[in-house]
């Protein structure tokens, strides 16, 4: 049951674990999501995006931890929980002689009648003919078929993954829109992604999940910051590179020596103020420096050895 202190909170997460065999896909998720607020979870197929989500869903049970979503446990919520919920699957199972007019109206029965009056401004949006049947869709319009279903009765809680799957550019730029208005309407989003650019256009916070486990997770400003940035510097001369590999906070040091000069670059992490008082005492011919994105931090992320993070989690009692 909900208390007064959790009444914002929309999804809570708390130790999940989830085994296929001797495959662990969830290994101790920990994770809190508030009302209102657009998340974005992030991570390649195979980290265990879908897995949270069918447990969120009750369509998995957990092998242990707990799972809250709407103040409910999902196995106790039944029909009454999941039509507060618009979920749009990462692999849509439609098929049939069916068009996506009666498709879509048969759940609006479902839910009672919700989404209905919405229904003709939504498929006009999208571009959907919905008079065509089911099995001669194309992929992008049955996606188009999955977003308007999970919007339409105007849900508290979005659980959306890969949403965009299969939309062209303009109708992706259609659904950040949406989901922007859904927020408006005090929905609350969780939107599972490897699209890194869109979530970072909408999201507030974002989680990074690896391997079943959330290996970063903060508001999207600051994960920047943690991507860093990328220097490049060009002296005149010989430079000792030894110097600035010394550094704190660079990374990845590359020393390039060529026709009288030396190129060094690096990502740099934290303040440059050691960094350019190490490259003072040189000439500097040309410099550089520019914010890495986001996708630059989930690929730091996936380059370190899944041993090696384990290590260092276990080390700095990392409680993600």
């Amino acid at each position: 049951m909900t208390t007064a202190a959790d009444a914002g909170v929309v999804i809570r997460a708390e130790g999940l674990v989830k085994d296929y065999g001797d495959t662990r896909a969830l290994d101790g998720l920990d994770l809190t999501i508030r009302r209102g607020e657009v998340f974005g979870f992030l991570g390649p197929n195979g980290s265990g995006k879908s897995t949270t989500i069918r447990i969120l869903l009750d369509q998995l049970r957990p092998t242990a931890g707990r799972a809250e979503v709407l103040g409910h446990v999902p196995a106790a919520g039944g029909p009454a929980l999941r039509a507060r919920i618009g979920y749009l699957p990462g692999e849509l199972a439609m098929d049939g002689r069916a068009t996506s007019q009666q498709l879509l109206e048969h759940l609006v029965r479902l839910r009672g009648g919700a989404g209905l009056a919405r229904l003709p401004e939504l498929a006009e949006r999208f571009g959907l003919d919905t008079s065509r049947s089911i099995r001669t869709l194309s992929k992008g319009n049955r996606q188009k078929v999955g977003v308007i279903q999970a919007f339409m009765h105007r849900p508290e809680l979005l659980i959306l993954d890969e949403p965009t799957s299969g939309l062209d550019p303009l109708l992706q730029r259609e659904f950040l829109t949406l989901v922007r208005e859904a927020q408006a309407d005090g929905a609350t989003v969780f939107m599972s992604s490897h699209v890194l650019s869109e979530v970072e256009i909408v999201a507030e916070r974002v989680a990074i999940i690896r391997q079943g486990r959330i290996v970063d997770l903060d508001d999207v400003q600051t994960l920047r910051r943690h991507a860093g940035q990328h220097v490049s510097f060009t002296f005149e001369g010989h430079v000792d590179a030894g110097v600035f590999r010394a550094l704190a906070g660079v990374e990845d040091l590359e020393v390039e020596v060529a026709d009288g000069t030396t190129t060094l670059t690096c990502v740099l992490r934290g303040e440059p103020d050691a960094l350019l008082k190490a490259a003072a005492p040189n000439r500097a011919l040309r410099w550089s420096a520019h914010d890495r994105e986001l996708e630059d931090l989930f690929l730091d992320h996936y380059r370190v050895p899944a041993a090696e993070l384990r290590a260092d989690e276990e080390v700095s009692g990392d409680g993600h």
